[in-house]
């Protein structure tokens, strides 16, 4: 009977709505309401303000009534180890000058607790978003639909004031400790607004333990740029101050599983595309003799500091082929800075790379990061990394070579870390066999994608989606540009001249998470709960749990999300999974 309640869920799952119109993109625009009703509606509420839970997939909109249930208990199941996340709103019809919140212990029934310092609670504030239209391209704001989004979560400020008729997001997050108990919490929410309400929320902890982020089998590359957090912050670039602000940066980095550091070897390898400069770790230098000599104090320092900061597995050196073919360097005889321009594959090229490779790969191992350590290249021509994968093997034959652009059979083999766009696909037997070579094969999305993607108008649930989907496609993981590449002033106004808004960076100056970047973590969570599930399934020989497990991975397809959303998709998964393949499993090692 179990057995057919499973596929019976399953079979739901699968099940979209055929007639609907595009349903991923409709929920990237702003709601469209009439102003009458909406008036209605407020002056309809019996108090003059609600408290309650609501959905975390979910960005409200500031100034529209929420239709949503009163719910004032909520229930979360967590694994050990686990971070969850829960949101509520406080809306009201008239103003309220201050809205506090605070979360107590986690109490349960055997006298068990978690602290509350394992808990953050945080105002989701709103900044101005625009839509996808044709994707990437330059962009003026007078021609795209600009409207506010929920996304930025303020854990700094200690209180909100709420207008009338608007709503306010609070975003709660729970980090359950590794060695927490089996058993049921329960903590009380309390929300100090025009009077003190309280929520109960309840976790109920199982006894399954994810491992610590550090230790995560998911490759999470956002790519890191340090220029910026100086000058959000008004302070000198690579100053103490500098580095003081950009560890907490990078330990929320680390923190949500990141495996790479970004490392600039040469000046501008994204062609001055970033709203802020771009700088170079390594300084050159071509002595009156014509000899060359390679300064990387910057670098030394810059990566230990990211290591010390928690992110220590791999180095990503950027660019032997930038976007603009211009190599700054400082010559003696002219006594300024200049650029090299030889095309790449040119004799000019080669010898003007061979001289730094070949002191870079010496220095690298003195350090012992040699083996950490890729030459990487972003969206590159075939051509120009046949060219490049050819200089580097005669450098150094085992040097590591990573590249995030289209799929190209031809030069597979010599990718360590290939990233494909997400149009693209590793062939079944290509995928298996980088696997047994211990390479990693992961995807991205950028301007190109309508969905899913990371946007500040994304549905908040497609950056949950990506953890099933790299599961489904039994990849390593996912790339994106980039984590805190921030326009002018990101904290009012997520666009950029170029790309869809929120498409340079996931978190806000502060440093302060962001609904996308919390649910980006919930995925990668349910990737990692997937990945020991499967192991499990394998090694004990549970084939109609490995079975289920496969028939619901199946429907993460790209094309699906037209037809049915990214939350719909993942809360049918989780709900199987969480509730049926889990338990399944759990009841198969207690009766075993």
């Amino acid at each position: 009977m179990r057995e057919k309640i499973i596929w019976i869920f399953i079979s739901l799952l699968m099940l979209s709505n055929a007639n609907a119109q595009d349903i991923s993109l409709q929920l990237q625009r702003a709601p469209v309401f009439d102003t009458i009703a909406q008036a209605a509606k407020w002056n309809s509420m019996k108090s003059k303000v609600g408290v309650s839970f609501a959905n975390s997939n979910i960005r409200y909109t500031q100034d529209v009534f929420p239709e949503i249930k009163q719910q004032n208990n909520l229930t979360l199941t967590a694994w050990k180890g686990e971070k969850l996340n829960a949101q509520l709103l406080v809306w009201a019809k008239t103003s309220v000058p201050s809205i506090k919140v605070a979360i107590s212990d986690l109490k349960s029934s055997n006298g068990k607790l978690i602290s509350k310092s394992n808990t953050s609670a945080g105002f989701v504030d709103y900044v101005i978003t625009d839509e996808f239209m044709a994707g990437c391209g330059l962009r003026k704001p007078e021609d795209f639909a600009s409207s506010l989004v929920a996304d930025p979560i303020n854990t700094i400020a200690t209180a909100a004031t709420l207008k009338a008729d608007n709503v306010q997001p609070i975003w709660l997050s729970i980090k359950i400790p590794s060695n927490a108990k089996q058993g049921d919490y329960v903590a009380t929410v309390t929300v100090k607004a025009d009077k003190t309400y309280q929520l109960k929320l309840t976790v109920k902890v199982i006894d399954r333990t994810l491992p610590a982020p550090s230790q995560w089998s998911f490759n999470l590359d956002f790519w890191q740029h340090p220029a910026a957090v100086a000058r959000v912050h008004n302070v000198e670039l690579w100053s103490d101050a500098h580095f003081d602000l950009m560890r907490k940066y990078y330990t929320m980095l680390a923190d949500a599983g990141q495996k790479n550091i970004t490392a600039s070897i040469v000046d501008e390898p994204w062609g001055h595309q970033t709203y802020d400069d771009y700088p170079s770790l390594v300084k050159w230098t071509k002595k009156k003799d014509g000899s060359w000599i390679y300064d990387y104090s910057l670098f030394d320092k810059y990566i230990s500091f990211v290591m010390s900061c928690g992110i220590n597995q791999r180095i990503n050196c950027y660019s032997m082929v930038p976007w603009k073919i211009a190599f700054q360097y400082y010559d003696e005889n002219l006594g300024k800075n200049t650029t090299f321009t030889g095309a790449i594959g040119s004799d000019e090229y080669n010898v003007f790379w061979t001289s730094m490779l070949k002191d870079f790969t010496k220095h690298l191992k003195q350090k012992g990061w040699f083996s950490i350590t890729a030459i990487a290249m972003d969206e590159r021509p075939m051509p120009a990394m046949q060219s490049v994968i050819k200089l580097l093997k005669q450098v150094d034959p085992e040097w590591k070579i990573t590249l995030a652009g289209e799929y190209h059979p031809e030069i597979e083999q010599d990718i360590f870390d290939y990233c494909i766009a997400s149009y693209h696909s590793f062939p079944d037997a290509i995928l298996k066999k980088r696997q047994q070579q211990g390479k990693l094969s992961t995807w991205y999305t950028c301007c190109v994608e309508k969905y899913p993607n990371g946007f500040t108008f994304s549905p908040a649930a497609e950056h949950m989606w990506l953890g099933w989907y790299t599961a489904a496609k039994n990849m390593d993981g996912y790339l994106r540009w980039a984590y805190n590449s921030w326009p002018k002033e990101p904290l009012k106004d997520s666009r950029f001249t170029a790309w869809p808004a929120g498409d340079t960076f996931q978190v806000y100056p502060g440093p302060l998470s962001s609904i996308r970047f919390e649910k980006l973590i919930e995925g990668i969570q349910d990737f990692e709960k997937i990945k020991i599930l499967k192991e499990e399934f394998k090694k004990e020989g549970k084939e109609k749990e490995a079975k289920a497990l496969d028939a619901v991975l199946m429907q993460f397809e790209i094309e699906k999300l037209s037809k049915q959303s990214a939350e719909e998709m993942v809360s049918k998964a989780k709900y199987i999974f969480e509730y049926f393949i889990i338990k399944r499993a759990s009841t198969y090692i207690n009766t075993h």
